[in-house]
């Protein structure tokens, strides 16, 4: 039996997409603001005096969709909330945009979809607005990930760039490169002597 691929049909906007949408996209992603489906998420964010609201977006375009320690769907929530945590702001609302490339095995897509799910939970967060495209076969890489974070910076709390100053010491959370050198090694099929965490988007892209 043939695996079953996407096709344009499920981009097209007609029944074959909202098939799509309603039995693999949404039941992994379910909650009351997203349940609404209108072209909008309604938020409701009562700031404290001080508090700012923090915005980002990041695109994921890496290959493998698939690699020790992630893939793709882990990449493009722990990439973007990274954005948010680096200025010190309390993640709250993503949205995912998926650009699918036809002939996509939709095993593979429920694979990606779900560790995105598995990870945006993890971080306390919802998925609250998407879209998604189905582009003809060469026209993407099998699936890129476009996601928008939304978080609260507490009131008070300045963290940027701009406070760097001579003689500050940096923290990093894991080895430097080691995200990278993970998806360079699947590449080549290379073995490596450690798993690698998808924490990081920067040499994704």
């Amino acid at each position: 039996m043939n695996e079953p691929l996407v096709t344009l049909a499920e981009g097209a906007g007609g029944e074959a997409m909202q098939q799509l949408l309603r039995e693999l996209i949404q039941p992994l992603f379910d909650n009351p603001i997203l349940a609404r489906q209108e072209d909008q998420a309604r938020l409701q964010l009562q700031l404290q005096p001080g508090e700012q609201l923090a915005f980002t977006t990041d695109s994921f375009v890496v290959t493998p969709l698939q690699f020790p320690g992630g893939d793709i769907g882990t990449l493009a929530v722990n990439g973007t909330l990274n954005d948010l945590a680096v200025g010190g702001a309390r993640p709250l609302y993503l949205s995912c945009a998926l650009i699918i490339e036809e002939g996509l095995p939709l095993s593979l897509l429920r694979d990606l979809c779900t560790s995105l799910a598995r990870a945006a939970r993890e971080a306390g967060v919802r998925v609250v607005t998407g879209d998604t495209k189905v582009v003809p076969r060469g026209a993407a890489d099998g699936l890129f990930i476009n996601t928008s974070g939304l978080g609260v910076i507490p009131a008070g709390l300045d963290i940027g760039t701009h406070r760097l100053q001579p003689g500050d010491r940096l923290i990093v959370s894991g080895p430097i490169g080691e995200h990278g050198a993970t998806i360079l090694a699947s590449r080549r099929e290379l073995a490596l002597g450690a798993t690698s965490r998808a924490t990081a988007p920067a040499s994704s892209r």
